[in-house]
């Protein structure tokens, strides 16, 4: 039995605050304690009594930092680490210049695993302990991808794409060896450990009828595993979408006609939406994903996320890694914060914070086990350090309450004001940070 104390400044979300006097929405605690034994938080509360009943058990001290639960990402591209900061173009031009043509290097089992190790050093150096990732076409990357997430012991979701036009040879499958791979790594992965899968036609475009035929047979063979893909991302895409598939209503009719949408469906930026569309997300329970450094990198648009809100869309929130420019959450809120200023909805740190850690843990269903620091949950534990640059020590000497703070961490912050990170328990911020210098060693020679 293995058992570590935490002690720091608590903050955990119990759910999304109405505004920034809800305190009822979130604990907060100036000198708190987590106790952890075998990978699970076993108790949570002040200092002085967690101390008390945890008895002689090794305290690690984070004062004066922040400790939250660790961050999840709802959308990023496992094979696109790479090609992050590829300079020009559109959503369409973006993919046939930068992304396919690196995608294809995953069909290596060296490749695919050497990223593997790079792409879980980037997310935990940055504070995410759990994503939801798109793999390549080939079955070697998503091996790679549960392989790795399964070593560190963290809880991943992800799933090969789906693919069988509008791409390079090399990354096409066909609907019968899509069905037939994307089932034999369910078997292999899906609920073995921390893993789960995520049966993942990457978008309309690249898919033909008979593949969305195979996913829908997936999905009702596979109830329990999540569905990810991209929705109205682009207007190019939207009428490349149309004309592929002229007798649907709209876009989202592409996965509605096949049975795709449900609580379990994460739909990947869903900009530009027509009505009909929004009654659909409402109506399914489905969860339209904002990747906001993405969606102004390739000049896409801007998530209505107020606007879906207001019809009762539970929205996730994601970095898009690689149109998105940044693997930071925190940096994702920041620009996040910006898109819905200019909407006229001010975005209040307490609610950008449990956006990242409860809110999308409750878009994926998975608040039982994740994205809070509730007893009984997986000790997955972010400790934040708000003045971590000079800029950000210098902003904080006039600083006077937590959501301040919050602020200065989403505006200010990126993987530099992430202090430690703990998977399953375990500190993992140290190890990844010498994993990525020896990669870097190794590159260099």
């Amino acid at each position: 039995m293995t058992q570590r104390l935490l002690r720091g400044r608590l903050l955990t979300f119990h759910r999304e605050p109405e505004s920034g006097e809800d305190s009822g929405a979130y604990t907060y605690l100036e000198d708190g304690a987590l106790l952890i034994q075998d990978r699970i938080i076993q108790n949570a509360g002040p200092f002085t009594e967690i101390s008390v009943k945890a008895g002689e058990v090794p305290v690690t001290d984070h004062r004066p930092h922040l400790m939250m639960a660790g961050f999840i990402d709802t959308h990023i591209h496992f094979p696109q680490v790479q090609v992050i900061a590829s300079w020009g173009a559109q959503l369409l031009d973006w993919l046939n210049n930068y992304t396919f043509p690196e995608e294809t290097r995953f069909a290596s089992d060296e490749h695919s695993a050497l990223m593997a190790r790079a792409f879980f050093d980037q997310l935990v150096t940055h504070g995410t302990t759990t994503a939801v990732a798109y793999c390549s076409v080939h079955r070697t990357s998503a091996d790679a991808f549960f392989t790795e997430a399964t070593r560190r012991n963290m809880r991943m979701l992800g799933g090969k794409v789906l693919m069988d036009r509008n791409a390079p040879e090399g990354l096409q499958d066909t609907p019968q060896s899509g069905y037939d791979d994307t089932n034999a790594l369910i078997a292999d992965w899906h609920a073995k450990g921390r893993n789960g899968y995520v049966i993942t036609p990457r978008f309309a475009i690249t898919s033909t009828p008979e593949q969305m035929a195979m996913a829908q047979a997936l999905a009702r063979e596979h109830p329990d595993c999540h569905i990810q893909t991209h929705l109205s991302e682009n207007k190019d895409e939207i009428a490349f979408t149309k004309q592929l598939y002229p007798q649907a209503r709209d876009y989202l009719d592409v996965y509605q006609s096949y049975g795709l949408l449900g609580q379990k469906t994460l739909l990947g930026h869903s900009i530009h939406l027509e009505s009909r569309e929004i009654d659909a997300l409402a109506e399914t329970g489905a969860h339209p994903v904002f990747c906001p450094t993405s969606n102004l990198f390739l000049g896409s648009g801007l998530f209505d996320h107020g606007g879906l809100r207001a019809r009762g869309i539970a929205n996730g929130i994601a970095t898009d890694v690689g149109a998105g420019t940044s693997y930071s959450m925190l940096q994702t809120l920041n620009e996040g914060y910006k898109i819905l200023q200019l909407q006229g909805l001010a975005l209040h740190p307490l609610q950008a914070f449990h956006w990242a850690t409860h809110g999308n843990a409750c878009v994926l269903g998975l608040e039982d086990k994740i994205g809070n620091l509730d007893p009984g949950t997986e000790a997955d534990v972010v400790i934040l350090n708000a003045r971590s640059t000079p800029a950000m020590a210098l902003r904080m000497d006039r600083v006077g309450s937590l959501a301040e703070e919050l602020f200065v961490l989403q505006m200010m912050g990126d993987d530099r004001a992430i202090e430690e990170v703990y998977v399953s328990g375990s500190p993992s911020k140290s190890t990844s940070d010498r994993s990525a210098l020896a990669h870097l060693a190794l590159d260099l020679t």
